[in-house]
């Protein structure tokens, strides 16, 4: 088993506000095991009030992130929540149940994460399986395995 995210770096039915506060949870969890700098958290909530609720991948799922950088991304890493209550993202997949985050310190290792989460995604039923998740530990099995 690859672990592309380490059971610290997952919450399950997270209280958000909105999707900004839900950014800052999922991003949050990076930040406190110091892969990240606050400012990555700031860059990724940047993005989506510039260009849009583009991180909304499909139904249900947001991918929050931001342009590669060494300087504020100390480790590369990825994050986890499930929201206790949907939010809008303002996208036509909304609205959304679950948040990764995923920070890179350049281009390949990038390119190398995107590909992992893509094919869990193509999976049959993960993210059925991912909103039916009750516990980290569940969570983190349905990520891993």
């Amino acid at each position: 088993m690859e672990e592309l995210i380490k059971k610290d770096n997952i919450k399950v039915k997270v209280k958000v506000n909105d999707w900004e506060d839900a950014v800052k949870k999922v991003g949050e969890l990076l930040l406190n095991d110091g892969s990240i700098d606050k400012q990555y958290i700031d860059n990724m909530i940047n993005s989506v009030k510039t260009l849009g609720p583009y991180i909304v991948l499909t139904q249900g799922f947001a991918l929050a992130h931001a342009a590669a950088n060494n300087e504020i991304v100390h480790n590369p890493s990825v994050s986890m929540i499930t929201l206790e209550n949907p939010i809008n993202f303002g996208s036509p997949n909304d609205p959304v149940k679950v948040v990764m985050c995923i920070a890179c310190i350049d281009q390949s290792t990038h390119i190398d994460t995107l590909s992992k989460i893509a094919n869990k995604l193509m999976k049959e039923n993960f993210l059925d399986k991912v909103y039916k998740s009750d516990t980290i530990e569940e969570l983190y099995n349905v990520i891993n395995n």
